[in-house]
């Protein structure tokens, strides 16, 4: 049986297959705010590809998130969509996270994504055989999160937050990867599930909701 993964957090959404720890097909696409119909003919058109049907499926991987609100939510309703029609087991792993797995990095390293507002999402991890979190999902300011770190030039970082504050990482040490490992790739989504399933498994997928870390703009408290 076969495993779908997906990922829509950031602008280059993901989607992959795979099946017995193999990855079988991975594509990209742009996803926009108002265009979440074209993920679902993507995942139509690569099971096809591998042969595969619906009916083939047993469980659905989802990167749960943070990243742009709109985008997280794309993908977890259609994972749970999915799920609840076919009756499948739901995975859910953070975004940053595949991030990390895919930057390919010796030491430890720093995902990070733009949250606007001079914030960025990061999540810090070491991987190998398993995966340690170092610390756990956040939105934080750049140069917090720098004096945070303490000693940033042992640290790898990776995704379009990392884009956006490269000139105070390079200034504090720090080694900005290059921009394709910057995208959560559905192919470390299945890696991740593949290696720690216990911590991704959704007990109860009708109730499971992404982490967003922070309210959407529109529901964001205003001063005054």
């Amino acid at each position: 049986m076969a495993i779908l993964a997906l990922d829509t957090s950031t602008p280059t959404g993901s989607v992959a297959v795979g099946r017995e720890g193999e990855v079988l097909a991975e594509s990209f696409l742009r996803v926009r705010a108002t265009h979440s119909e074209v993920v679902l003919p993507e995942i139509d058109r690569m099971l096809g590809a591998c042969g595969l049907g619906p009916s083939d499926l047993r469980a659905v991987v989802v990167g749960g998130g943070p990243g742009s609100f709109t985008g997280v939510r794309i993908a977890a309703s259609l994972a749970k969509g999915i799920c609840h029609a076919r009756g499948l087991e739901l995975y859910s792993y953070s975004s940053l996270a595949a991030v990390a797995v895919g930057a390919d990095c010796d030491g430890p390293v720093c995902a990070m994504f733009d949250a606007r507002r001079g914030e960025v999402y990061a999540a810090g991890y070491r991987i190998g055989s398993s995966v340690e979190e170092i610390f756990e999902p956040r939105a934080v300011a750049i140069d917090d999160l720098l004096e945070y770190l303490d000693e940033p030039e042992r640290w790898c970082f990776a995704g379009d937050g990392a884009g956006a504050g490269e000139s105070a990482i390079r200034a504090a040490g720090g080694q900005v990867l290059s921009e394709d490992r910057w995208v959560p790739r559905a192919s470390a989504l299945l890696w991740l599930a593949a290696v720690v399933p216990e911590t991704g498994r959704v007990a109860d997928p009708r109730r499971w909701e992404p982490a967003y870390i922070r309210l959407p703009a529109a529901q964001r408290p205003t001063d005054g």
